[in-house]
């Protein structure tokens, strides 16, 4: 198995916690992204996070699991962090292997935890999908109660699977995977173009949707404050090129496309833009896309329910209720024509992602949550 390390900074014996991750995601791998920006933060406190990827898709179950039982043996007492996705274990989004795992490494005496990156999910009408997360639902509830600690990227309150009083739940926002930009700006709503960011676009048939509300969205401020440009990037951008060039035929809103960028590009996009629209989902504390725009101080324009994520709300996020793009055009259209509401959220976009979602906060989350605080190696 591929093991990477990141060592401390500080003197002493390091304490060690060790992730598992399970097929890699494509194009971009974010849970990969995730801990290794975990892992620099952690090695400020002290504490070396070993990456360890447990290649089933590669080689199958039996010889994953029997590698694994073999890197585990020496892990008696030391955390081992299962990142869960439901595709990062299973072709099909049904997990059941993944309990396997977790037997491996309680077998091993090593402390079980559970970093759950999905564990809600937007409603779908198709029988099949509902069936799916019905299990999906099933596992994580399993894991949750085998768990000594389990980590969830959004308030355990707003996942319905949990039990009412979750104590071995920790609520740690993701920190975004990019390099953040929180320098001052003023923003001066008579300058023109105004740039406003699309960071991904949804694949296959939600991408119609997600091309509409963008296109609605722009075409409002182009009518009412002028000039526009759209920087789309990211997963699934130019697949939604052509769709979204002819949503916009005849609007006079300018256009750039481009695919995966690098880090360091993204963050620079990001910081040329005057607004971050983002239409995949709900904007929460776990949307990596949204936070992006947080860790560029930028106003972020989605949907959600205001009142249902602490971080978020701190964050100058502006939410709309879901698929209301109407409302989600007027929102956008309000922070770009007001001087004093973007400069609020800009700056509540600095304070947040210092407080909440800078990888030095998520890794003081991470010490707190798994009691390293004067722990040793």
């Amino acid at each position: 198995m591929a093991t990477m390390e990141s060592m401390p900074a500080e003197a002493g014996p390091p304490k060690r916690i060790h992730v598992l991750l399970g097929r890699r995601d494509e194009p971009t791998d974010g849970v990969t992204d995730y801990c290794q920006f975990l892992a620099e933060a952690l090695a400020r406190r002290n504490t070396r996070l070993e990456i360890t990827r447990v290649p089933w898709f590669e080689h199958g179950w039996p010889h994953a699991l029997a590698e694994l039982q073999r890197e585990s043996k020496d892990w008696q007492g030391e955390w081992a962090l299962l990142q869960y996705t439901a595709l990062a274990w299973s072709r099909r989004g049904l997990p059941l292997h993944v309990m396997r795992v977790a037997r491996v490494l309680e077998g091993n005496g090593a402390r079980l935890g559970v970093v759950f990156h999905d564990a809600t999910s937007m409603y779908s009408p198709r029988l099949l999908d509902r069936a799916r997360y019905r299990i999906q639902e099933m596992i994580m509830r399993h894991l949750y109660d085998r768990a000594a600690k389990s980590i969830v990227t959004v308030p355990p309150e707003t996942i319905a699977w949990l039990p009412s009083k979750p104590t071995r739940a920790a609520y740690i926002p993701i920190g975004a995977n990019i390099p953040e930009s929180l320098k001052p700006r003023a923003y001066d709503p008579q300058s023109t173009p105004h740039t406003i960011g699309i960071f991904s676009v949804t694949g296959g048939a939600a991408a119609d949707a997600e091309v509409r509300d963008i296109s609605l969205a722009a075409k409002a401020v182009k009518e009412m404050l002028g000039a526009v440009r759209l920087e789309l990037f990211g997963r699934g951008a130019e697949n939604a090129q052509k769709r979204l060039e002819y949503a916009l035929e005849g609007s006079g809103v300018a256009l750039r496309v481009r695919g995966i960028l690098p880090a360091a590009e993204i963050t620079r996009t990001l910081a040329s833009c005057d607004a971050l629209l983002c239409v995949r989902g709900h904007s929460t504390s776990r949307r990596g896309t949204a936070i992006a725009g947080v860790a560029c101080g930028l106003p972020v324009i989605g949907y959600g329910e205001p009142g249902s994520d602490p971080a978020i709300d701190a964050a100058g996020v502006a939410l709309s209720p879901w698929c209301n793009a109407a409302a989600l055009a007027d929102s956008l259209v309000r922070v770009l024509s007001d001087r004093n509401l973007w400069q609020e959220l800009h700056q509540r976009s600095v304070k947040a992602q210092r407080d909440f979602f800078s990888w030095t906060a998520v890794a003081n989350r991470y010490v707190d949550a798994l009691g390293l605080e004067g722990a040793t190696s």
